[in-house]
């Protein structure tokens, strides 16, 4: 089984990589995404952001 996200955003930082001792890596980063909408009662533009915890582990 697979499983699939995709996310398009922004890095907060430079991904961190670090190789495990049987060799394998493992790399780890934050991303933001955002999303922008308009307030129907306030007819004002409203974004909102989320931040992500990303790792990636390639044995």
């Amino acid at each position: 089984m697979l499983n699939k996200v995709m996310l398009i955003g922004f890095l907060g930082a430079n991904p961190e990589s670090k190789t495990m001792p049987s060799g394998g890596e493992v790399v780890n980063f934050r991303m933001a995404t955002s999303e922008s909408y308009t307030d129907k009662n306030t007819n004002q533009k409203v974004e909102k952001t989320e931040w992500h915890s990303v790792v990636i582990f390639n044995p």
